[in-house]
């Protein structure tokens, strides 16, 4: 067993250290032929079948658009990881490489949780999510036509109080070569009871034509407001636009005029108005 020995064997490559702008897509040879001299104990203990030698990618040189290593380079990768061994003779091939260019690109998120909540409560205000965006990268032609990131759907039944959810990214099986840089995010929701209350609000009618007045009937309706108590303690007529267009009249033998509410004030979480139409008396001046 201490004698020397000379002996074939066929090694594996394993590409290391591949630039972060890049995706290997296609190299010209993934085995690698070896001569190499060593005595018996060594080829016992190393035991050269189905071995692996790594390639260290960073060392590729750029010619004419051809990424590749010459066999010089990787021949002196191999001898040193072959050290204790008397490496002979080594494959004279280039090796080429065939890479896609990555990119990044920063996108919000947006949750897909389907919140079932119990009744007379509400959602106070928007989910929060963290983070809101994340960066994804890979190929230019992919992440390009990427404008936002999904969560998983997720069901909440019968939610009564503030809640916290870690929940997973989805990431379509066609977007292998894309990576995130969250596969989780933390979906937050605040949730209050809500009350009812009516608001009356004066009707501005709009598009009266010139040289007549109107007088409608009733010139106030009722807006029926949902929303937590806190935000209906505010509440007035201030906040809200209530009109009748003249020229939502159909014919000429109508005597009432459709309502539209125009202005509602912010995170309620419904305004309705009592009554879609007013009638009116038309005179001329």
């Amino acid at each position: 067993m201490s004698e020397t020995y000379t002996n074939n064997a066929t090694f594996n490559l394993v590409f290391q250290n591949i630039p972060d702008s890049l995706l290997l897509n296609k190299v010209s040879k993934k085995q690698i032929d070896v001569r190499i001299e060593a005595n018996g104990f060594q080829f016992l203990s190393f035991n050269v079948k189905n071995k692996e030698v790594g390639v260290d990618v960073s060392t590729v040189s750029l010619l004419k658009g051809k990424y590749y290593i010459p066999p010089n380079v990787y021949r002196k990768q191999i001898d040193k990881q072959l050290r204790s061994m008397t490496v002979l003779e080594v494959d004279s091939d280039t090796l080429f490489f065939e890479f896609t260019r990555l990119g990044t690109k920063v996108v919000p998120v947006s949750s897909k949780l389907n919140i079932s909540l119990l009744q007379n409560h509400i959602l106070d205000g928007q989910l929060a999510i963290e983070p809101k965006e994340i960066t994804i990268k890979g190929p230019m032609d992919i992440i390009d036509t990427i404008n936002r990131v999904n969560t998983v759907s997720m069901d909440l039944p019968d939610v009564s109080s503030d809640f916290t959810k870690e929940v997973n990214l989805y990431k379509n099986p066609g977007l292998a070569n894309v990576t995130y840089s969250n596969n989780q995010v933390v979906v937050r929701g605040k949730v209050s009871r809500f009350s009812e209350k009516v608001i009356e609000v004066p009707i501005k009618v709009i598009n009266l034509p010139q040289k007549y007045e109107i007088r409608i009937f009733p010139d106030k309706v009722g807006v029926l407001c949902r929303g937590t108590l806190d935000e209906l303690k505010l509440l007035n007529s201030n906040g809200f636009e209530v009109i009748a267009d003249y020229n939502s009249i159909t014919n000429d033998e109508s005597k009432t005029m459709n309502l539209k509410l125009l202005k509602k004030t912010d995170n309620l979480q419904s305004a309705e108005l009592n009554e879609k139409e007013v009638e009116f008396i038309l005179r001329k001046q």
